[in-house]
């Protein structure tokens, strides 16, 4: 389990949102020059997560981007999946496998183990919202406890 660059921008752009206020609009300029990402890559990413449903824009002069549901509605899961693909990804099926050839398959006894670690973090990530990210550093730490 490794998670990209996207991910963990994807995160402070959006808790950046939310600490702002949800129905607030942010510009990217604004983003970029308070967190200091590089602003074609953070337009990628909010395009990203446009699509997922997570938030949406406005043009113009005083457009920018705003979540498009309230923190407690948009999961840690939602976001991971929508920047990642996947929470943890078991490669056992070989058309998952995407050129990898798994010679083992039919014998392997590693295949419950990978899909109980896929299962057991997506019920954690799912169970943890942008608004529990949100929150000050020891809020967090007595939810995840």
């Amino acid at each position: 389990m490794k998670f990209t660059t996207k991910t963990e921008y994807g995160l402070v752009c959006l808790t950046y949102m939310a600490q702002k206020g949800p129905d607030q609009l942010i510009a990217i300029k604004d983003i970029v020059r308070d967190e200091g990402f590089s602003h074609t890559y953070l337009e990628k990413i909010l395009q990203k997560l446009k699509a997922a449903g997570i938030v949406h824009s406005h043009q113009g002069k005083d457009g920018g981007y705003a979540l498009a549901r309230q923190p407690s509605e948009i999961t840690l899961k939602e976001i991971i999946e929508a920047l990642d693909g996947h929470t943890f990804e078991v490669y056992c099926e070989p058309k998952l496998r995407e050129g990898i050839v798994c010679t083992h398959f039919k014998r392997c006894g590693i295949q419950p183990v990978w899909r109980k670690t896929k299962e057991l973090l997506d019920q954690f990530y799912s169970s943890i919202t942008l608004a529990d990210i949100s929150r000050r550093e020891p809020q967090i730490q007595a939810h995840v406890a």
